[in-house]
């Protein structure tokens, strides 16, 4: 396994080619806790968007999770506007960190008002996708029949890993407009390697890292709980 890209926002690994693991890592991303916004008390809402409509965009908003918080843990968030102005995230007032806060809520013409109270909880992504922290997903590396041809488009491409030549086979990542230029070429030249390069995407609420590990421990407690069921 090698990692190639380790950012806050994004982790790229290198791995043997396991699509069965590879899923189960993705889909415990929807088990990870995170915090969001559940629910909103309204005092004044002269804006366009009716209340249920503006608690949805409220809901999407993200949030920094910390590893101090629980099951108990709850977080008041006030708003307070009078437009004209463009309503964003960052005009949320609480305890807890607004990941972005340049994300548009709503327009509020003159003198119209919007005062609200949001309170965020826990949860995770089985009970509502605001709490999903990030994406993940993989892909194949390729393995590709050398010709002439066909490594002067290698070359030329630019992918995450540099190309490998393998005896009379390339190992690399290239673009969808490069892997039609080799199919035009000879059809049957490309094929799956067996590796395969793991993305994890943060929206912000914990790192990348923190998203690949905690989705590694709930897959684990998933399996411990399933080999007790069985005894």
């Amino acid at each position: 396994m090698e990692v190639l890209i380790n950012k806050s926002e994004l982790m790229v690994i290198r791995m043997p080619a396991n699509e069965s693991l590879a899923n189960a890592i993705r889909r415990s991303v929807s088990e990870i806790q995170t915090i969001a916004i559940d629910e909103v008390e309204f005092f004044k809402n002269d804006s366009a968007l009716y209340d249920e409509i503006l608690a949805h965009r409220l809901g999407l908003v993200p949030l920094k999770t910390e590893k101090s918080m629980s099951d108990k843990t709850k977080f008041e968030l006030k708003l307070s506007k009078v437009g004209p102005c463009t309503v964003y995230s960052g005009d949320l007032e609480g305890n807890v960190d607004v990941v972005e806060g340049k994300i548009p809520l709503t327009i509020l013409g003159k003198e119209q008002k919007l005062e609200l109270l949001a309170t965020a909880k826990l949860g995770n992504g089985t009970e509502h996708a605001k709490h999903i922290p990030g994406l993940c997903y993989y892909r194949h590396l390729l393995e590709i029949k050398s010709s002439p041809q066909i490594d002067d488009v290698i070359h030329k491409s630019k992918g995450l890993i540099k190309p490998e030549k393998k005896g009379s086979k390339w190992i690399c990542d290239i673009s969808e407009g490069d892997i039609v230029q080799i199919e035009e070429i000879e059809p049957s030249a490309i094929n799956d390697s067996d590796e395969i390069i793991f993305f994890v995407e943060s929206y912000g609420s914990m790192s990348s890292k923190d998203i690949l590990v905690k989705a590694i421990e709930v897959l684990v407690d998933n399996v411990k709980g399933f080999e007790k069921a069985l005894k």
